[in-house]
């Protein structure tokens, strides 16, 4: 279960407000886009959710349990910028998150239990489509195949909630569509609840079961920084979850 409530949540910096009373309901297994204009806070609000930065009013609850005050295993996360250690095979940058959690303190496992990381971080590299390339590094891999690395480290935890930052918008159309596939097919199987940036209305409608829009609504010309962006639609998405 992975519903998350938003309730009048604000968030600022140096006196600059960026989101302002903002309220949200959204149950276990949507696909929730982002929309609006460049610094209108949509990155502020996958940053909050993902526990990065605290809000200055309001709160945020998963499955009605408050968020925790920093990132955990149960969110994860996937840049627009491929976000994987370029020294790292992608069979070793897929196993770090799993080390990491088991054992803390070495950052790695050892014996049965390793072996079982390891098998755990193949068959995740195998359902993004990157199994022929465990051995390999990073910088061998084109845009798309490194983003399907990104997606790879981002869901072997199997988190409860997927932030997408635009993920696609460095990728070549037919590679975009490919992921378009990808992330969708993931998700009706995991059952995950996502939320993803995008600056593409099309995709947005496309990807997701609910489309959000960001933007200011009170605007001061004497005092541009006084007041933040809100929810100005919430309008139902393309995708479906039984298709």
């Amino acid at each position: 279960m992975s519903a998350v409530a938003i309730e009048h949540l604000w968030m600022g910096y140096n006196g600059t407000s960026v989101l302002e009373n903002i309220s949200l309901e959204v149950t276990t297994g949507s696909f929730v886009t982002l929309v609006g204009a460049s610094g209108c806070g949509k990155s502020t609000f996958l940053r909050l959710l993902l526990g990065a930065e605290r809000p200055l009013k309001g709160r945020i609850t998963v499955d009605g349990e408050p968020l925790p005050a920093e990132p955990g295993p149960d969110r994860g996360i996937v840049f627009q910028r491929y976000s994987v250690f370029p020294h790292l095979t992608c069979l070793e940058n897929v196993v770090l998150g799993l080390d990491f959690q088991a054992a803390p303190w070495t950052g790695r496992l050892f014996g049965q239990k390793r072996r079982e990381a390891l098998a755990r971080a193949e068959a995740m590299l195998a359902a993004v489509g990157l199994d022929g390339v465990a051995d390999a590094l990073p910088s061998s891999l084109s845009g798309g195949m490194q983003q399907r690395l990104a997606i790879a480290q981002a869901l072997v935890l199997e988190p409860g909630i997927l932030l997408l930052d635009e993920p696609f918008g460095a990728l070549d159309p037919g590679i975009r569509l490919d992921m378009h596939a990808l992330v969708t097919r993931l998700w009706r199987e995991r059952g995950m609840t996502v939320f993803m940036v995008t600056h593409d209305i099309s995709e947005a409608f496309k990807l997701g079961t609910r489309v959000l829009t960001f933007d200011k609504v009170r605007r001061d010309p004497q005092a541009p920084d006084a007041y933040g962006a809100r929810i100005t639609y919430d309008l139902p998405g393309y995708n479906r979850q039984e298709g």
